[in-house]
């Protein structure tokens, strides 16, 4: 029977699949849908959803027509774990994405922008004591990542009176934002920033981008706002920056390995804030409509919708 296989081996995605069949059930009726490890005859499988797939699943599956992320992020979906060449994979695009992202960044911003951080250090020594308090104007946030979420976080920064620069891996032209691009352009761009955003896609050229090179690059007094990957970020340079200088603090989203382990000094140093992978995601509903779309059209031949270009990583 033609299998829908929802997968993923870090996540429990039992939610997402009572969804899945529900919705199938309606719209596609001959089409099942199960949750790895439940598999079903290889040869039946014709989409795989996931995150995290387990590495080499798909290459079993002798009849996959179509392997999609069930987040914007594709990275887990290529590596080890992605599929024939052949096969399309597939991120999910949903607005309420970029929205989800800037409120997050914005709290970040103005965490340190209002010297929140600062307070919360005084709080535990019991000192009574107000921050220097600036405008908004005199805070520099620098983007790392200008896709379509940094696009529209810059313009959500814009709006509450920041200073807003970019950097990407191509050129950009964004209203009221200086904008660069490339390696060579990066240095430049690092050394303005009061708070760099990481936004940015995981590839080989970005794996390791947030090290102590980079953080000697910024401006003394600097802070990061991680969202982008876990793997951008060498932790023990963080670590590094934040204890010798120049790091002011870090908001950290995202991990190389998640659930963050227990062991991690991450977790209880006084100047880093942990959050779970909250920043952003999907509506349930838009993850379960995309793929099913594009199953749907690659039944009929058509193109999948979202694609995305493995050579780049995204």
């Amino acid at each position: 029977m033609p299998t829908l296989l929802l997968c993923s081996a870090t996540d429990d995605l039992s939610d997402l699949h009572t969804l899945f069949r529900n919705e199938a059930a309606r719209r596609m009726p001959g089409l099942q849908v199960r949750l790895w490890p439940d598999m079903p005859d290889p040869a039946d499988v014709e989409a795989v959803a996931g995150w995290y797939p387990p590495a080499g699943l798909m290459q079993t599956l002798p009849n996959l027509r179509l392997a999609s992320s069930i987040a914007a992020g594709v990275d887990h979906v290529l590596g080890p774990a992605q599929p024939r060449p052949e096969v399309p994979v597939c991120r999910i695009v949903d607005p309420g994405l970029a929205a989800g992202m800037a409120e997050y960044v914005l709290w970040a911003v103005l965490y340190y922008h209002r010297a929140l951080d600062q307070a919360q250090q005084q709080q535990t020594q019991q000192v009574w004591k107000m921050p220097v308090q600036k405008a908004a104007h005199q805070t520099h946030v620098g983007l790392m990542g200008l896709g379509a979420l940094g696009s529209h976080l810059s313009q959500v920064l814009r709006a509450q009176g920041f200073v807003v620069s970019g950097w990407s891996r191509s050129a950009h032209a964004i209203d009221g934002v200086t904008t660069y691009a490339g390696p060579e352009a990066l240095e430049p761009f690092l050394q303005a920033p009061d708070v760099l955003v990481c936004l940015l896609p995981l590839t080989d050229a970005t794996r390791g981008i947030l090290n102590r090179k980079l953080f000697d690059t910024l401006k003394p007094g600097a802070a990061l706002v991680h969202c982008g990957r876990g793997e951008h970020l060498v932790v023990d340079d963080l670590l590094q920056a934040l204890d010798q200088g120049p790091l002011r603090g870090a908001v950290l989203d995202v991990f190389a390995q998640e659930p963050l382990p227990a062991s991690s000094p991450l977790w209880t140093h006084p100047r880093v804030v942990v959050t779970p992978h909250m920043a952003s995601g999907a509506q349930p509903e838009v993850i379960v409509g995309q793929i099913l779309d594009n199953l749907q059209r690659v039944r009929s031949g058509q193109p999948a919708l979202n694609t995305v270009d493995r050579s780049a990583g995204y």
